[in-house]
């Protein structure tokens, strides 16, 4: 009879333990930090396809997306998809492309820092060359990484704050390329 209470508290114990372990995971992944998976080559080569990044859900609660920002959202074309983009522009902004490069709010965006100076930015079907565009209250002008094979801001116009859902905060795997996700204007 010992033994079966031992087997039956060694039970409630390991239950007790799992259930505290989801639940902790569960506020974590709700409300603090979500893994992404990298899919494309929308942002290479600063992000990998099939990198996984840790997107950090509470801090644009409590300040708003900056330039430089890499962001998660809701894809535009598609609410089942999430997309990686890079920010340009927020509330207030003036942005244009023009021969081959971006201006924002009448000045030269120096983008050295995370492209290489070969990448040229051309218009789409949204932002046309040569045409300006204010980013409206609430909405964020965003553009991948690899200009010539991103779908973004050009393509589609501005993403909506509601769609953002975190910040790329950390880079876990691979490990070798594992690291904090930098904003090179700050």
């Amino acid at each position: 009879m010992e033994i079966l209470r031992k087997i039956y508290f060694f039970f409630i114990d390991t239950m007790q333990t799992i259930l505290l372990a989801a639940s902790i995971f569960l506020v974590i992944y709700i409300f603090l930090f979500r893994p992404f998976q990298v899919s494309g080559e929308s942002m290479f080569p600063t992000y990998k396809n099939k990198e996984y990044i840790l997107t950090n859900l509470i801090a644009l609660r409590f300040e708003e997306p900056k330039k430089g920002d890499v962001i998660v959202f809701k894809a535009p074309t598609d609410s089942e998809k999430d997309f990686i983009k890079r920010v340009i522009g927020v509330p207030g902004d003036k942005v244009i492309v023009k021969g081959g490069n971006v201006y924002l709010n009448d000045k030269f965006l120096d983008e050295s820092k995370y492209l290489k100076a070969t990448v040229k930015t051309y218009g789409g079907s949204f932002l046309k060359e040569g045409e300006i565009v204010m980013v409206p209250e609430g909405q964020y002008f965003v553009l991948g990484d690899n200009r010539p094979y991103s779908s973004d801001s050009r393509e589609w116009g501005f993403v909506p704050e509601k769609s953002i859902i975190g910040e790329s905060l950390f880079i876990y795997w691979p490990i070798n390329e594992s690291g904090f996700v930098k904003n090179p204007y700050k």
